[in-house]
């Protein structure tokens, strides 16, 4: 099928925006489904498998797009090949252009640390860009929660930034919610999350928090940087 074109894909995302309003994840994965079977892929950070889950209820065998970094902790990477195991769901490794080894050539050794946004952008946004090409829409699970900079984010929406439909199930959820889900449902959830960890990015730029803290407060940490630019 031939991607549809960017005004017929906005007056979708101008229908859901009527037809999703308070409506459950459930109900914004279904609508997702009946528009865009076949089209769609999840981004999973792999801090759990909430979202993958919810999604190959509706969508068996769906794309779920996991951004290789080469930084990541061991913890996330077991957890998505628990999920790549586990889950109805076909888990795609989008990797960088650059290997670390190659990056680390180009641009010397530790970018993150000299500048956490070129390499956010090399390893991260340039590589999902491309990755999300394919498709007409992506599903995250990004919630109102957890920080200043996401509590206005809409269930559905224009992604200028990538050119698509961007669909956010579980803006409304809690942390508490989403660990309860998981248990209920026997999700797989990365270890980090029981220790300190509940938002999880690179391990050289992602701490543990202290109670009571930002849930993104440990990423980035030193930096004014609060997100890594998929989500801007």
């Amino acid at each position: 099928m031939s991607r549809r074109s960017d005004t017929t894909l906005r007056e979708l995302v101008a229908q859901g925006e009527r037809e999703l309003q308070g409506a459950s994840a459930e109900q914004a994965i279904a609508w997702t489904a009946r528009h865009f079977a076949g089209s769609v892929a999840v981004a999973c950070s792999m801090a759990d498998a909430v979202l993958p889950g919810l999604v190959a209820d509706a969508l068996p065998g769906v794309d779920v797009l996991f951004l290789d970094t080469g930084y990541h902790f061991t913890d996330t990477l077991v957890t998505r090949d628990i999920v790549a195991d586990e889950l109805d769901v076909r888990v795609v490794d989008v990797r960088p252009r650059l290997s670390v080894a190659e990056q680390d050539a180009a641009y010397g050794a530790q970018l993150w640390q000299r500048d956490p946004g070129a390499c956010c952008r090399m390893r991260k946004v340039e590589p999902l860009r491309a990755a999300l090409g394919g498709y007409e829409a992506w599903i995250t699970g990004v919630r109102r929660d957890e920080g200043p900079t996401r509590a206005g984010t809409p269930i559905v929406t224009w992604d200028e930034g990538f050119g698509l439909v961007k669909v956010n199930p579980l803006v409304d959820w809690t942390f508490e919610r989403l660990l309860t889900y998981a248990a209920q449902h026997r999700l797989p959830v990365n270890l980090l999350v029981s220790n300190g960890y509940p938002s999880i990015g690179c391990e050289p730029c992602t701490q543990a928090v202290a109670e009571g803290e930002d849930p993104r407060a440990g990423r980035w940490a030193g930096f004014a940087k609060t997100e890594c630019g998929l989500h801007a």
